[in-house]
């Protein structure tokens, strides 16, 4: 059993490398033999298209687990196609240093809670044979401080694994200025955690300008678009630096609010001056950079904009936003 399935996962590897177009289930079901002998071309029943369905689903995990990036296209007529292409599977020889490869291992660490704890370690795996030293325990204890990465959205791993592949993607986004949600259509560059929220840096294609998404308000499914990026991709620090802009990690300006005694503590934290005002509150300056009002809306009543006024306004038509629903 395990020489068949290591012989058809090859076949199926080599068929997937070997194409110029994307291949449907069909085809590739009528094309691998193992495939034909265990099920039938592709117009059989139902039932042994559910059985194929569910076995073509494992191959194709198990040979993404080894490393091979197969392509998922989806065509005018919503069939899905894959491919895998060969410059994306040629790598470059990999050497790591003890100090390179315990970063890494330290880093699979991070996910231990998430969805991709099972690719992490395997990941390890692969480092322990790269020379990652066997007295050298990521899982192990690093002193007080636990790295850990929340990821709730449902969005984060088909768009983890879109930025992987260079795959174009569509999905409903709600602004927090807007009631309803509307399409976007986008060439994902990265993810980036910030202040325990998650964003996508990537090409607007609609509106042609680079935009930043927050995961939270992606709603409904991601869904994967034919063709190639038509945009650059920049270099990761600079969209690092982006994300960190349209996250409101960049103050170029004062902001003026009051704030419920007792209440906000990430708010006192950044602000560059406090005063008691008595009756229950207290009034800071804090910096203000892009973002800040989807930040303050956070707090609901116990924040009140009093400066300047364009950021008054932005913390009331998202407060009104939300009230609609």
């Amino acid at each position: 059993m395990a020489i068949a399935k290591a012989e058809r996962l090859m076949n199926l590897a080599l068929c997937l490398l070997g194409t110029r177009r994307p291949l449907s289930k069909r085809e590739l079901r009528d094309s691998i033999e193992a495939y034909v002998e265990a099920f039938g071309p592709g117009n059989g029943a139902t039932g042994s298209d559910d059985s194929f369905n569910r076995m073509f689903e494992r191959d194709k995990d198990d040979l993404r687990e080894l490393g091979l990036v197969i392509e998922t296209v989806e065509n005018l007529d919503g069939e899905v196609g894959y491919l895998a292409r060969r410059d994306s599977n040629r790598l470059p020889p990999i050497t790591l240093d003890a100090e390179e490869a315990a970063a890494l291992g330290l880093a699979a660490k991070v996910w231990q809670q998430a969805r991709l704890a099972g690719a992490a370690s395997g990941a390890l795996q692969k480092l322990r044979a790269a020379g990652l030293p066997e007295d050298v325990d990521p899982y192990g204890s690093h002193g007080a401080l636990e790295p850990r990465i929340p990821v709730h959205e449902a969005a984060f791993e088909p768009l983890m694994l879109a930025c992987r592949d260079r795959r174009p993607v569509a999905f409903d986004y709600r602004k927090a200025t807007a009631a309803h949600p509307e399409q976007r259509h986008v060439e994902p560059w990265a993810l980036e955690c910030w202040r325990g929220h998650w964003y996508l840096a990537g090409w607007d294609r609609d509106r042609g300008a680079e935009r930043v998404f927050r995961l939270s308000r992606i709603t409904g499914k991601v869904r994967s678009r034919g063709g190639r990026y038509t945009a650059p991709v920049p270099d990761v620090v600079t969209v690092r630096e982006t994300v960190a802009s349209w996250a409101g990690e960049v103050a170029d300006r004062s902001a003026r609010i009051r704030l419920r005694a007792g209440a906000g503590y990430p708010l006192r934290a950044k602000a560059t001056s406090v005063l008691e005002l008595g009756d229950g509150w207290d009034e800071l300056e804090i910096p203000y950079g892009h973002g800040l009002d989807a930040w303050l809306v956070e707090f609901g009543p116990d924040v009140v904009v009093l400066e300047p006024a364009e950021l008054r306004a932005d913390v009331v038509d998202r407060l009104r936003a939300v009230a609609k629903g």
